[in-house]
């Protein structure tokens, strides 16, 4: 009797210092949400005068047929893949270097943290001055190891523009994933990897069965940082190429941008953020499911 009201009291106790929390999460989130839903059910643009005109799903009709929506989206998906894949191997390799013992280590590894933190839009500025095809350093080098003869207008290429700014998120993000990795490698006991190799395993062999399984809770939470992050970037193209050339590189964000802030039509807008919300969800529950049934598998599960 007296550990049911215990637990009872403990309970009520949890809700009470849940519930701020509840409730900033509602105001912060769910409510910009619904409200972009329920404004999504409008047309409201220069054409109505910035007026309200209830027009149902029109706008999502109106999207399955926008052709610059679709290839946002795909530019977004590529940029998003790509650079979170490449971040991935950067960092394990990165993490896994930095958890040795070496002198200097502590150097070493605050200097590694500087890309990070280090604001996006300065990045973005001095990135598209490395790739400028007249004064840019990636040119010069290349012209005098003898690679190119003429320079190459990197920014001016849709793919080569691509490639340019998945290099520069490539470069500023990839620390914070190594950082990820490093704190659970920390985690992980020296002596799991003293009787791996008693038992005769080599590193690769220790790595695979030892270190990754054991890491795949921290593999997780930097895949879907980076995942949400890359899918909605912005700042970091929008100072570097606009979304040019020719939309080459314009992401969902950046037309969602120009929609609203460009063209004033919130309610297109609207549904463009709707649309984006529900297929980044669905893509982050996917992951999800599909990272846990790895790490199952990794463990011996079934």
């Amino acid at each position: 009797m007296k550990s049911d009201i215990m637990r009872q009291r403990e309970q009520r106790t949890g809700w009470i210092l849940v519930t701020p929390a509840l409730i900033i999460l509602l105001l912060v989130f769910a409510y910009p949400i619904l409200r972009a839903f329920w404004l999504s059910l409008f047309t409201q643009n220069l054409g109505t005068e910035l007026k309200l005109v209830f027009s149902g799903f029109a706008n999502y009709h109106r999207m399955l047929g926008d052709g610059r929506f679709w290839q946002t989206l795909s530019n977004t998906t590529v940029f998003t893949v790509v650079s979170v894949v490449v971040e991935l191997i950067l960092g394990m390799g990165i993490a896994l270097v930095l958890n040795q013992s070496f002198p200097g280590r502590g150097i070493v590894r605050t200097i590694s943290l500087l890309p990070w933190a280090l604001p996006t839009a300065l990045m973005g500025v001095a990135w598209a001055w490395v790739f400028n095809d007249q004064y840019g350093v990636v040119n010069d080098f290349l012209i005098r190891l003898g690679l190119i003869q003429t320079s190459i207008s990197w920014l001016g290429d849709p793919t080569l523009a691509m490639m340019a700014v998945i290099t520069a998120d490539v470069w500023k993000t990839t620390p914070f994933v190594s950082l990820l990795l490093l704190a659970g490698l920390q985690s992980i006991p020296a002596d799991l990897y003293e009787a791996h190799a008693i038992d005769g395993a080599s590193s690769w062999q220790s790595f695979r069965q030892v270190t990754l399984p054991l890491l795949m809770p921290q593999i997780v939470i930097a895949l879907l940082f980076r995942f949400a992050q890359s899918f909605g970037i912005f700042d970091l193209i929008q100072v570097m190429t606009g979304g040019g050339p020719a939309g080459g590189t314009e992401t969902v964000s950046i037309y969602i941008y120009s929609t609203v802030m460009r063209y004033l039509d919130f309610g297109y807008g609207a549904a463009l953020v709707v649309c984006t919300f529900l297929l980044l969800v669905a893509a982050v529950a996917i992951a999800v499911y599909w990272l846990s049934r790895s790490r199952v598998n990794a463990a011996g599960g079934n």
